[in-house]
């Protein structure tokens, strides 16, 4: 996601090594967005405290659901021409709760969905 996201002029970023399905989808198209506008994000992203709260290994594809705190405040949105930091509101969440599926696929371990709680942590 930081690579996705910190380049507007790059289409190599190996996302889909990590992601699939709709986490690729939206990944990409809120990407595109933040780019479109003449916007990069910059910093970084941590996971904190993952707990798996589900799993199926018995199925057809194995997977499971991790619910984690998503800390995105190391990450900062800028203006990809000025490199100056671009206004948000001051209310935004900028450590909140994420529910995340998962799912392993020949090649690995891929992001299908996340699901943002919209509560802090």
């Amino acid at each position: 996601m930081e690579k996705l996201y910190a380049n507007s002029s790059s289409t190599k970023t190996d996302i889909e090594k990590y992601a699939a399905s709709a986490a690729l989808k939206n990944a990409e198209s809120y990407a595109k967005h933040a780019h479109d506008r003449g916007n990069v994000a910059v910093g970084h992203v941590r996971v904190v405290n993952p707990t798996v709260t589900k799993v199926d290994v018995a199925g057809e594809v194995p997977n499971a659901i991790i619910s984690s705190c998503l800390d995105i405040s190391r990450w900062k949105l800028l203006d990809a021409e000025t490199k100056k930091p671009v206004p948000l509101p001051t209310n935004r969440l900028t450590k909140y709760v994420i529910v995340t599926t998962v799912e392993k696929w020949p090649q690995g371990w891929r992001v299908i969905r996340d699901e943002p709680q919209g509560k802090s942590c």
